[in-house]
């Protein structure tokens, strides 16, 4: 069945392969080190109260069977040994078929995680994983060509992102309009990188290109991925250099990653290989099967894409088989951060001895250059940028935060960069301060040292304390 396959793209997909494996790995251990402190038994969403909500059919997850944070732990680092097993290539050892359970296994146990994560786990990048990792179950191994069709579907993905997120830009907000996007972008983005502060300085006109240049990228070229080679590559190409530019210029977890192996498998690799059998007739049954699923449900994304009322990140399905993708829509002209503190003194007072909690990537001390963090994904620390954009997306976890701080909670500490208190001696009190922080300019930087300059705003939560119940008053 020549139809079918593609032998052009061997290399292509051996690539593909390998890199997702690697993205897979990241977003396992994301999963083990983090999963306590938000979402496990004593965490700020645990997960048995999710579970015992939402049914199974609206959220399909090994742990509405079974949960505890031992389980957890196994589910998420057996997905990381699976991850580094296909990274390594134990697929190509494997048989057609238990390759592509092979490949089944961590798509499952990741949905098993994301379907239980809830605000936390709420983000676009985390449906694009399962929408490939799904894909790259039907890729085949080295007993097939790459099949067409899974290739072709791989490309309405890419196309998906990429043109959606370009409409979402147009229809949000005013200023991709404008170009001028970029002169508040590289400061307000949720978590700022190491090179940010200088993208932010770049010169205004250069700004301006960059964001022509993003409208070429998301609205034009997405169409070429679906014309003959060498255009189609060259398209590809394009948006790879696209994300690495992005990858730069903040810590956006895996997001830019999974788009930039998402156009791999688009690049044509002409090379003789050694004959083998054709493709056997069950391989082409199920991927055909697949497919046709997949394209049927693509009319709610299309739907979502020509709406006036187009929407970012929505999942159309319990299992993330086709998604709607887009960020920011619209961009912040103003920083604010959540400054949280605590204090040992039993009387809390506003001039008192208030010590600061600091974040691994959020902004916190002036002082303390961005690092890089992407791929790996700062929950917390991102959930902050919108707790600082409004209470209300903090409502049902913050509390929960300041109560594990007052308890010196182990794990939810390891979340942070440094707690200012001894593990035998938490604070009395914790209070959290909101502040308006902008980049220094470059006169500011060589006389203070300090990347940024905060200015107190108000009160974000009051000195508060456990009672003698352990719970806050």
């Amino acid at each position: 069945m020549e139809w079918f396959t593609a032998s052009d793209y061997w290399l292509s997909r051996l690539v593909f392969q390998r890199a997702l494996a690697g993205l897979y790995l990241v977003a396992f251990l994301t999963a083990a080190l983090q999963f306590r402190a938000l979402i496990g038994e004593r965490g700020m969403l645990p997960v048995p109260r999710h579970v015992a909500r939402v049914p199974f059919r609206r959220a399909p997850s090994l742990f509405h069977w079974h949960y505890s944070d031992r389980f957890f732990a196994g589910c998420a680092w057996a997905g990381c040994a699976v991850s580094a097993a296909l990274l390594a290539g134990l697929d190509s050892l494997l048989p057609l078929w238990g390759g592509m359970l092979l490949w089944l296994v961590p798509w499952a146990l990741y949905l098993s995680i994301v379907n239980v994560g809830q605000t936390w786990y709420s983000f676009g990048w985390e449906s694009l994983l399962l929408e490939v990792g799904f894909l790259a179950v039907f890729l085949g191994n080295d007993e097939v060509a790459p099949p067409v069709v899974v290739l072709f579907l791989l490309r309405w993905v890419l196309f998906r992102v990429e043109f959606g997120a370009g409409l979402i830009k147009m229809r949000g907000d005013a200023c991709w309009r404008k170009l001028t996007c970029l002169d508040h972008h590289h400061e307000t983005q949720p978590m700022p990188g190491p090179l940010s502060w200088f993208f932010h300085h770049l010169p205004k006109p250069l700004h301006r290109v960059e964001v022509a240049a993003n409208h070429v990228t998301q609205l034009v070229v997405p169409f070429l991925l679906f014309a003959p080679q060498p255009v189609a590559s060259a398209a590809a190409a394009l948006m790879i250099v696209t994300q690495l530019w992005l990858v730069l210029s903040g810590n956006f977890a895996w997001l830019n990653w999974v788009t930039i192996v998402l156009a791999l498998p688009v690049i044509a690799f002409p090379h003789d290989v050694s004959p083998v059998p054709g493709a056997p007739l069950w391989y082409v049954v199920v991927v055909l099967a697949v497919s046709a699923l997949l394209l049927g449900l693509s009319w709610q994304p299309v739907r979502n894409m020509l709406s006036r009322r187009q929407v970012m990140n929505r999942s159309f399905d319990p299992l993330h088989l086709v998604n709607t993708y887009g960020a920011f829509g619209s961009v912040s002209r103003v920083r604010y951060e959540v400054v949280v503190e605590g204090t040992a003194d039993e009387v809390p007072r506003e001039d008192g001895d208030w010590r600061e909690y600091e974040f691994k990537g959020k902004p916190g001390d002036p002082r303390r250059w961005p690092r890089q963090f992407a791929p790996y994904h700062l929950r917390l620390d991102w959930l902050m940028w919108f707790a600082a954009l409004s209470p209300a997306y903090a409502g049902p976890w913050f509390g929960v935060l300041v109560e594990r701080l007052l308890e010196n909670d182990r794990d939810t500490l390891r979340l942070l960069r440094r707690s200012p208190f001894p593990a035998d001696a938490p604070p009395r009190h914790v209070r959290a301060r909101l502040f308006r922080y902008r980049y220094t300019t470059w006169r500011e930087l060589r006389e203070t040292g300090a990347c940024w300059q905060r200015t107190y705003v108000r009160e974000f939560l009051p000195p508060t304390r456990l009672t003698r119940a352990g719970q806050r008053p």
